[in-house]
């Protein structure tokens, strides 16, 4: 009987062995963003202009209203006035111009990922080549060898790291990356994931619609372009193998839920077309699904945790990272939770300075939160809260939820 069960007891001992020994923790953070900025208070002359579409008063008007209730200052894009003119298929409904697109959207997402990537690097402290694996979220090229592989070559990574790629999640990606990288830490030991979220707006772009469709107006209203990217590893140790770098967890990744609420199917939808994604939805429903779904939610992710300060409508004794999916679903998980002024404080900031970038928008929500965390004189986010909760809405209708704990970033 002892000689049958020592195989048993070997493979066991090796799985103990190859597992980490403590929880995911996000080590680094680094963002970047295109130079073309637009402010938002001239984006709806800028797009009517550039679409050709200055006919359409009655849309034009509705445009200014959408941006000028949209919390938004500011926007930045890879594509240009000057790139659409060289591309006329891009605002021709009738033209084939997916090829345009995704050749001009991968180039560009590759490169400002690199820049995300390299700025989190950099801030961990550690060599590229000591990644050990890679997980890339984006909206950006279809194509194979794809963004992953390009990511890895642009950033010197070794030829073992084991890549994972993400196509597509819509403003859950981030999240859903994140939640990969979590059960990649946790079930490799000295594992040290990268993870990268980058966003190409120029998929999206679409002239407005003469049958009035709301859709397409929101939809150009509030994304813009950006990448964000994290260093996440999970075990308890201070430095590297060398002993020569620190490292200092910046937020633990405690527990990632995934709820999909039934019957949402048609909220949030991404098709990919001949057009790129301008056959997509962005129901103007999603405000009130949030509000009517959002606490049951997150009361299922959290109460098997027995956090300390949660429960009963405890809500504000959490920190907060939303992702900033648009002013209204914001207001929604303020309203429906009874959050007080200033919860939200950083998700409103990232909305204001750079619209909805996506996947990439929360990994901004998550540095701005560590830098009002830093300092001292700020008191919105309330650094007494330790535990706090990420979450983002994608298609299906999903909601994806981290639970973190904050590792005292402003006692450093």
């Amino acid at each position: 009987m002892a000689a049958s069960s020592r195989p048993a007891d070997v493979l066991f001992e090796i799985h103990e062995r190859q597992r980490a020994d403590g929880p995911a923790a996000i080590l680094a953070i680094g963002t970047a963003y295109p130079r073309n900025c637009i402010q938002q208070d001239e984006f709806t002359d800028w797009y009517f202009r550039v679409t050709k579409s200055e006919h359409l008063t009655k849309l034009k008007s509705k445009m200014k209203k959408i941006c000028d209730n949209s919390g938004i200052q500011k926007r930045h894009f890879h594509h240009t006035e000057e790139m659409i003119g060289v591309h006329p298929e891009i605002i021709d409904r009738a033209a084939p111009s997916l090829g345009a697109r995704q050749a001009i959207s991968a180039v560009a997402a590759h490169n400002l990922a690199a820049d995300a990537a390299s700025r989190a690097i950099s801030a961990w402290g550690r060599p590229a080549a000591d990644i050990t694996h890679l997980v890339v979220s984006t909206n950006a090229g279809a194509q194979e060898p794809g963004a992953d592989l390009r990511l890895a070559e642009l950033l010197g990574l070794r030829p073992a790291v084991r890549r994972t790629l993400l196509y597509l999640h819509g403003c859950s990606a981030g999240l859903a990356a994140l939640r990969v990288a979590k059960d990649i830490a946790e079930s490799n030991r000295g594992a040290r994931v990268l993870v990268a979220c980058t966003q190409a707006h120029l998929l999206l772009f679409s002239p407005p619609d003469d049958d009035a469709h709301i859709d397409i107006l929101v939809t150009m209203a509030i994304f813009g372009d950006g990448a964000g990217a994290v260093i996440v590893g999970a075990d308890d140790t201070d430095a590297d193998p060398a002993g020569t770098v620190v490292e200092r967890p910046v937020f633990h990744m405690v527990s990632a839920s995934q709820t999909t609420l039934p019957g949402t199917e048609q909220a949030v939808v991404i098709n990919l077309t001949e057009s790129g994604l301008a056959d997509s939805r962005l129901s103007v429903e999603v405000p009130a699904l949030v509000r009517g779904s959002v606490e049951r939610c997150l009361t299922d992710t959290l109460a098997p945790l027995g956090l300390p300060n949660v429960g009963d409508g405890g809500w504000n004794g959490l920190f907060w990272a939303l992702h900033p999916g648009g002013r209204a679903i914001l207001d929604s998980y303020e309203g429906a939770l009874g959050l007080e002024a200033g919860k939200l404080a950083a998700s409103r900031q990232v909305l204001s300075e750079y619209g909805n970038m996506s996947g990439a928008t929360v990994i901004f929500v998550l540095d701005e939160i560590r830098r009002r965390r830093q300092d001292e004189s700020d008191k919105q986010e309330g650094k007494d809260c330790h535990w706090g909760v990420m979450s983002a809405l994608g298609p299906g209708l999903t909601i994806e939820t981290i639970v973190l704990h904050a590792n005292g970033c402003h006692e450093n």
